[in-house]
């Protein structure tokens, strides 16, 4: 599958699974290679302080790569995405859950799955655009900018 990738990169041990957290799955995923997962269901339960804190407390002091990959988002806020998958985060939350990591040690940052053929009226590079823009405002007010 597409998400192959990730388990390709904990066998090399490219990625801390001790470290590493995904949220906001909403579709069946057999192998999880030993990552922490919430689950859509349960983030949209947590709510967004809770859900990044937790995030904060899992990933603590170390450095971390965060990687946001758009179709987290609900359809609704995001419908250029090769899998879209309702019942996900608002363009808001994900706003509200990156503000919310802005403590931790983020050496880099990306977004990912942003499909332009199928992105009506820019709504999802939007999203996206703004997601990133909301890391470098925290990452400008850390250094005192």
């Amino acid at each position: 599958g597409h998400g192959s990738f990730v388990l390709e990169a904990v066998k090399e041990g490219l990625i801390d699974v001790a470290r590493s957290i995904q949220v906001g799955i909403r579709t069946v995923a057999p192998r999880d290679c030993g990552i922490a997962v919430i689950d859509g269901y349960e983030a949209q339960a947590l709510g967004v302080d809770a859900v990044a804190e937790r995030i904060r407390a899992h990933v603590g002091e170390a450095p971390a790569y965060l990687t946001f990959d758009i179709d987290a988002l609900d359809p609704a806020f995001a419908p250029g995405t090769g899998t879209p998958v309702s019942g996900g985060f608002s363009a808001d939350q994900a706003l509200r859950l990156v503000w919310g990591l802005r403590a931790l040690d983020i050496r880099g940052m990306d977004v990912v799955e942003v499909s332009p053929p199928y992105d009506h009226a820019d709504i999802t590079a939007i999203a996206a655009s703004t997601i990133v823009q909301h890391h470098i405002q925290a990452l400008a007010l850390k250094k005192g900018g």
